[in-house]
């Protein structure tokens, strides 16, 4: 029998799940919890051999527990249960911990299987996140920022305008606007203030002490 924590922050989810699995003599629902950090208490306490975790709650989220979970050595598999598939939540909740993914329109059947599978360990996608994780497998790194890049876009987040950072650089605004474009390019945003912040995010900058 496999033993299973609902996390969700909806009851009529919960019952939902409960009521499948209850009635199903190869598991036992031995709790439930309505948000991350209930999760992760009651993880560490029962100690099921599978979570089913949602990822957004009020409060602590899903990846949140997971990382907690597995920091605190809890041995249960996770297993997503969500609505979302876009690409930062799948690779996210895997690198937190996440034996697999599935989404809430599965069938039963492949709900049902997914979960004795998480239970021997394998992993487990569903078909629409296996997909977009080979995707982003397949898509081609993006190039990194040339060092003049990086003194435009230094500039850029201490407040200089064009005219100004083309005059610390010795170099014209066109050549300034251009590398910015190029910049914009690369991080895959739209402007200034987006190519800041996603600078700052991946590494590039540094943030002030």
């Amino acid at each position: 029998m496999i033993s299973l924590l609902i996390v969700d922050d909806h009851p009529v989810v919960r019952d939902g799940l409960r009521g499948m699995f209850g009635a199903d003599p190869r598991f036992e629902v031995v709790g439930e919890a309505a948000d991350g950090a209930e999760a992760v208490s009651a993880g560490e306490r029962l100690r099921p051999d599978v979570i089913l975790m949602d990822l957004r709650m009020p409060g602590t989220d899903g990846v949140t527990a997971i990382r907690e979970l597995a920091k605190r050595g809890v041995p249960s598999r996770v297993l997503v249960l969500t609505t979302y598939d876009t690409d930062s939540h799948v690779l996210t909740a895997i690198e937190a911990g996440a034996t697999g993914y599935l989404l809430k329109e599965a069938p039963r059947e492949e709900l049902v299987r997914a979960v004795e599978a998480a239970a021997r360990g394998q992993a487990v996608l569903s078909p629409a996140v296996a997909t977009r994780l080979v995707g982003q497998v397949r898509k081609p790194a993006p190039a990194p920022l040339s060092q003049r890049e990086l003194e435009v876009l230094e500039l850029i987040a201490r407040g200089s305008t064009n005219r100004e950072a083309a005059k610390r650089l010795f170099i014209s605004e066109t050549t300034v606007k251009t590398h910015l474009l190029h910049v914009y390019a690369k991080l895959g945003v739209n402007d200034r203030a987006a190519a800041v912040a996603a600078a700052f995010s991946r590494g590039y900058l540094a943030l002030p002490d």
